[in-house]
């Protein structure tokens, strides 16, 4: 099966509108490691210092703008093997997002076959870069969660 010549493309990045709710600043709670994070980017942010006191105070931090500064903030130790893992810790943020809300993810189903961007200039691994030059990788992890939930 070919790829049709033009297909569809929605852009995430913005928690407001129509596809605010791909992004992982939606206001969407979940359950993981038997603890209940606001956000997924809660979830991503802290688990660059699983088993650390820095996981729990960015799990209560009071918006997913203020977990993501403490994420990235390089006055707490990153874990050593992040750059191995966090791709797999986002899919498993993103599917819990998908599983345990069904409203979401119907209406990630009603995506359809679009590709899904995270459009930014700020982000080249997560996002497209701006300009497509960027490797997309939440787009990708948001179509293979789609794909799973999909085939069942």
């Amino acid at each position: 099966m070919t790829e049709p010549a033009h297909k569809q493309i929605i852009n995430i990045y913005e928690t407001r509108g129509e596809c605010g709710f791909l992004s992982n600043f939606a206001p969407y709670p979940i359950v993981l490691k038997d603890k209940k994070w606001p956000t997924s980017e809660h979830y991503f942010q802290a688990q660059k210092f699983a088993g650390t006191k820095h996981e729990e105070a960015i799990r209560l931090a009071s918006s997913p703008m203020v977990a993501a500064r403490m994420g990235r903030s390089r006055s707490r130790p990153l874990r050593p093997d992040w750059e191995k893992v966090k791709d797999s810790v986002m899919y498993d943020a993103v599917y819990a997002k998908y599983t345990q809300h069904e409203e979401l993810q119907a209406m990630l189903l009603d995506t359809g076959e679009a590709q899904l961007v995270e459009h930014t200039k700020r982000d080249r691994y997560w996002g497209d870069g701006g300009n497509g030059s960027g490797k997309n990788r939440l787009g990708k992890i948001l179509m293979k969660v789609r794909a799973k939930l999909r085939s069942g």
